[in-house]
């Protein structure tokens, strides 16, 4: 794997990635190209996750053995998605970014969107969702310290990351529905979303609670061991 060694380039990119270039992306493809340039956005949306991957790691061999890491994260949420109603992709998206760091978990969650929806259906949605899975891994990766000191901080976290998804998905939502974005629709959005949203809320809860210990034990031995 390639690795960026420039510290001012990378120090640029992890700012502009994750907070110009693909909210960017995902709002200009729904207001100005239409439905058919998902593909497009979701595809350099998916290659800027990468540079970030890339950006966050001064060592070869640290960023490839946080991508086979990855890999697996990614698996496993995106399996996980087949499960009916409660479905655990934010909640291995956290545990990503709590214990691999921010730049994997908005690897993880930008990838389990875009190829669980091979399956679940493409669509102009889908780079909003990559955006939202990816921001709640980037920025468990920063709360990381504070997140990984109990069950209850980190499931917290996961409450607040089900109403954060929910709501930049009610943005594609009135966006898609009025092609641009209407205060009054985003709140119409919003209460009709809400059992969506509880239902979010509550299975990043139950997830994170359940699986943040045997999962962070593990992750950590896995970083001790290896040096990731």
């Amino acid at each position: 794997m390639t690795v960026i060694k420039n510290e001012g380039l990378r120090n640029f990119l992890r700012i502009a990635i994750p907070f110009v270039l693909i909210p960017s992306l995902a709002l200009s493809g729904a207001i100005f190209f239409g439905e058919k340039s998902y593909a497009l956005v979701s595809v350099l949306s998916v290659l800027l996750t990468v540079v970030l991957f890339i950006a966050g790691y001064e060592k070869k061999m640290v960023g490839s053995r946080r991508a086979v890491l990855a890999a697996v994260m990614t698996a496993l949420s995106v399996a996980g998605r087949f499960i009916p109603f409660f479905k655990p992709v934010t909640a291995i998206t956290v545990l990503s970014g709590v214990y691999l760091g921010g730049e994997t978990g908005l690897l993880v969650g930008a990838l389990s969107a875009v190829l669980s929806n091979f399956y679940f259906g493409q669509g102009p949605w889908t780079p909003f969702q990559m955006l939202a899975w990816g921001l709640t891994g980037l920025f468990a990766g920063y709360l990381s310290t504070i997140l990984k000191k109990n069950r209850i901080l980190i499931a917290g976290y996961g409450a607040v990351s089900g109403l954060v998804f929910s709501l930049v998905m009610d943005v594609w939502t009135v966006m898609w529905y009025n092609s641009g974005f209407d205060a009054s629709l985003y709140l119409k959005a919003m209460v009709t979303a809400l059992p969506h949203t509880i239902i979010y809320v509550v299975s990043n809860v139950v997830f994170l609670t359940l699986l943040a210990k045997p999962f962070g034990s593990k992750l950590e031995r896995i970083r001790t061991k290896y040096g990731v």
